[in-house]
């Protein structure tokens, strides 16, 4: 009797160890240990600014594994590669982090031309190319390239409620418009037009573009000015930004100037002058880390507090860093999500069964939602207008 309690006890543990076992599952890049993670970043080339990125989401992970022990015991290896911002080195990298490197997965990594070059390559290897960092509508794809998903809204729906704040306030503007000449700038365009529907042919009056490489854009804001545009949609990025809302204002030209999103934080808006950009009109999700209206916000206090012990050097009121904070801890939702089960499959599974997570940079009752049909978090914005010191609550738009 007392053998067959032991042989029954015996067999339990077994079958209860091989249950455990079991009900773990790992690709390549995790184990009980420790995930691994990988990203390309312009830490280098035209948009080094945008470098903040990977250093604050390196930091955020490496906050969880020193406090928290990582992820569900697992420490979280992000390895950050500088691709210049250039599409053959992004290529050249993304190839190091999943042949060489091998990673579980693709995270946060920037620029919509960089990230284009390797779409199908990360696609055709099932890799999860996750909440990359652009909006360009060719990340909603999920029949297409179903392992790639946005870490934000598409261009073209901001342009769209753009367009469709216009139409309320000035429904017969004459509208000059500035664009990148890339996908950033022809999703943002397209969406306006969208938005403007059928008047949009008659109320465009001026449409130019410019390269990343341009020295100045003196002769592309000349033109517009004289084009008689009444209304400025401002469709630039970076440095080219800043250039734009000075030399407009070096012009005396003074249009109801609205700006894209990603060229509204405070170091692009100083870097031209705040009296130059003062009315300024833009739709965002996101708080301003510099306003005094989220100065007590919980979110901002502790973005604030991890700033200064991990990132020391950096500008704590980089609007950038803030956002970018908010795609760490959402990639850090979909690895807690997966368990035991860190396979690519699952992971790609938690990354599109998102269900109204609230992220720490996001504007109240904005969060992350998606499914397998649709993989854009959010279409609600709000459109804001800088009043030379601070952003002020215009409306709130959502687009479908």
């Amino acid at each position: 009797m007392r053998r067959s309690v032991w042989a029954t006890a015996a067999l339990a543990g077994m079958l209860a160890a091989t249950t455990a076992m079991a009900q773990k599952k790992y690709d390549q890049g995790a184990s009980d240990a420790e995930v691994k993670i990988g990203q390309t970043m312009p830490y280098s080339g035209p948009l080094s600014v945008h470098g903040i990125q990977g250093r604050t989401e390196v930091a955020y992970f490496r906050m969880l594994n020193e406090e928290k022990g990582g992820i569900n015991g697992r420490k979280i290896d992000l390895i950050s590669l500088d691709d210049a911002f250039s599409p053959p080195k992004t290529v050249e990298q993304t190839r190091k982090l999943v042949e060489d490197d091998g990673v579980l997965a693709l995270f946060g990594s920037s620029g919509t031309a960089a990230q284009s070059a390797v779409q199908k390559y990360l696609n055709a290897k099932h890799i999860p190319q996750l909440l990359v960092s652009t909006g360009a509508n060719k990340w909603n794809q999920p029949k297409a390239f179903p392992w790639s998903t946005p870490a934000f809204h598409l261009y073209g729906t901001e342009g769209e409620v753009l367009a469709k704040y216009l139409l309320s306030v000035k429904p017969d503007a004459k509208i000059g418009i500035l664009m990148q000449n890339d996908d950033f700038g022809r999703d943002y365009v397209s969406g306006f037009k969208k938005g403007l529907g059928d008047k949009a042919s008659t109320m465009i009056v001026k449409e130019i573009t410019y390269e990343l490489s341009d020295p100045t854009l003196d002769s592309q804001l000349a033109q517009l000015k004289s084009s008689g545009a009444d209304t400025f949609f401002n469709v630039s990025l970076g440095k080219a930004a800043s250039q734009s809302f000075k030399k407009a204002y070096e012009l005396g030209w003074r249009p109801l100037q609205l700006v894209v999103s990603p060229s509204t934080g405070r170091q692009f808006l100083e870097a031209a002058g705040l009296d130059t950009v003062t009315g300024i009109i833009a739709a965002t999700p996101y708080k301003q880390i510099t306003s005094p209206k989220w100065a007590a916000d919980p979110d901002v206090l502790a973005y604030q507090a991890f700033m200064k012990k991990y990132l020391p050097n950096e500008d704590p009121k980089n609007e950038i860093g803030f956002a970018v904070y908010s795609f760490a801890y959402v990639m850090g939702k979909i690895i807690e999500g997966c368990g035991d089960n860190l396979t690519r499959e699952n992971m790609l599974y938690q990354a599109t069964h998102l269900n109204n997570v609230a992220a720490p940079s996001l504007l109240p009752g904005t969060t992350y939602t998606t499914s397998p049909d649709n993989y854009v978090p959010f279409k609600r914005l709000v459109v804001q207008k800088f009043n030379g010191q601070d952003w002020d609550q215009v409306t709130a738009v959502t687009v479908e």
